[in-house]
């Protein structure tokens, strides 16, 4: 049987890895920061979204029946006013080279079928064009950091102010154990190991 100080130091490392591989790096994924009235929008400078960087970004609250998948809000890519060129939000979040990370995202046509726009997290990127108005699909897959800091970025696919909902943004370390996340679990046991033996021959 472990002793106290071992069974402590094996609860820390489970919950360690655990907590870790669960906490979603992106900063307010789904985009509930800005308080928009129920029933209603407002487009805000990306300066003014919290976590995000780039285009202006609308944001919706239960308008026109649409009911978001995560809380009460949600984003339109195509945002207001019209700026002659293509919409794109991005964030940036710290990654370790070598870890696999998991991303996931929900998209839905506002208007069309033919909406579409491109995404990209380090290594992994595609073209969402299989939109369909009042259907949120679930975007998901995962990549390898190559870098310390990654970027996340979703860009429009035309110009128009119309198009492409958004919410749910959810980056996270994988939860199969890596390389990196055995030797801490080996180097924890060992610890553990060695006091159990100081213990008991006290």
């Amino acid at each position: 049987m472990l002793k106290p100080v071992a069974s402590v130091f094996a609860l820390l490392a489970g919950a360690f890895l655990a907590v870790s591989a669960q906490a979603n790096l992106i900063v307010n994924g789904g985009f509930e920061d800005n308080n928009v009235a129920t029933g209603s929008w407002s487009y805000f400078s990306s300066a003014n979204v919290n976590g995000w960087e780039g285009s202006n970004i609308e944001i919706w609250d239960s308008m026109n029946g649409v009911v978001a998948p995560e809380g009460t809000q949600h984003a339109e890519l195509n945002a207001h006013p019209y700026t002659g060129g293509v919409f794109s939000i991005y964030q940036s979040f710290a990654t370790v080279v070598g870890q696999t990370y998991d991303v996931s995202f929900f998209y839905s046509a506002r208007q069309s079928a033919n909406e579409a726009f491109s995404f990209s997290a380090g290594t992994l990127a595609a073209l969402l064009n299989d939109h369909t108005v009042g259907v949120w699909n679930q975007f998901t897959g995962s990549f390898v950091a190559n870098s310390a800091l990654t970027t996340i970025t979703f860009t429009t696919a035309d110009n128009s102010t119309v198009g492409n909902f958004l919410d749910g943004v959810v980056v996270t370390a994988s939860t199969k154990v890596n390389e990196a996340s055995s030797l801490v679990l080996l180097a924890m046991g060992l610890l553990s190991l060695v006091m159990v033996r100081r213990n008991n021959r006290a």
